[in-house]
């Protein structure tokens, strides 16, 4: 449907979503972060699936950010329901057991860029902008942003991007750590997918142990993560992943990888 708030496009073992409001340059109203929410939540149960695109449609906006003519209306309740509601997308994204990509296309502001860091990798176009601008509306970020940015780049840009609500470059983000990677506009789709695809090859239940190693290890001391990572290690050689991983290294070829 033209009106759909997302595209939904399936490419071998690769999910491409896309926030599909170009005109609206893909700003997050409750409606389109509902429908995010479910279409990660099918994305993680479907066993065909083993890596997720997220982007924006058209040439303009990753996300722009959240729908300010639905904001202005909320009372102080609506907008506090309105924060979880993204927070609870964001950690969904985070914690989905398979990777996904952030495809960068252009702006990533407000909660654009809180939901492209709540992605595992993001590959920027070399003319897109990225930045936490609520300050200039008389807000804050809701959806993570001065949380994922602290632990992203650190007190001082997260200060920076927050408190002047100046977006930067993509070259800047990457310097930050922000992004991964940045390429030209051009070179967008080809490098987004040529990552995909080799993620699309890995182990599925090794990738799901180091996500949720990284993901635990951020959120505990060292001696608890060092711990877990033990644990999930462990666990790979009850697969069938880790001997034909192994065998296919011994006798110098790809390996198939079954996802059991």
């Amino acid at each position: 449907m033209a009106d759909a708030p997302l595209a939904i496009i399936d490419d071998g073992a690769v999910r491409w979503i896309s926030v599909n409001r170009p005109d609206k340059l893909n700003a997050l109203n409750q409606a389109t972060l509902q429908a995010l929410d479910a279409a990660f939540e099918a994305a993680d149960l479907d066993q065909q699936v083993r890596v997720v695109v997220l982007t924006g449609a058209g040439p303009k906006a990753f996300v722009a950010g959240a729908d300010i003519a639905e904001m202005n209306g909320l009372t102080p309740v609506q907008g506090r329901d309105f924060s979880l509601l993204g927070q609870r997308l964001m950690r969904r994204i985070e914690r989905l057991r398979k990777p996904v990509i952030a495809r960068i296309n252009g702006f990533a502001l407000g909660g654009g860029l809180e939901l492209a860091m709540a992605c595992h990798l993001r590959v920027a176009a070399d003319t897109a902008k990225v930045g936490q601008p609520e300050i200039n509306l008389g807000l804050m970020p809701g959806f993570g942003g001065s949380q994922r940015l602290l632990r992203l780049c650190g007190r001082a840009a997260t200060l920076e991007l927050c408190l002047l609500g100046t977006p930067i470059s993509a070259q800047r983000a990457l310097q930050l750590g922000i992004v991964n990677e940045v390429v030209a506009a051009e070179q967008l789709d080809a490098r987004v997918g040529e990552l995909a695809a080799q993620l699309a090859r890995s182990a599925p239940l090794a990738l799901r142990g180091i996500l949720d190693a990284v993901h635990v290890g951020g959120e505990c001391a060292l001696g608890e993560g060092l711990e877990y990572e033990s644990v999930q290690f462990g666990l790979m050689f009850a697969t069938e992943d880790m001997r034909e991983g192994t065998s296919a290294f011994l006798a110098r070829r790809p390996p198939v990888f079954q996802n059991r």
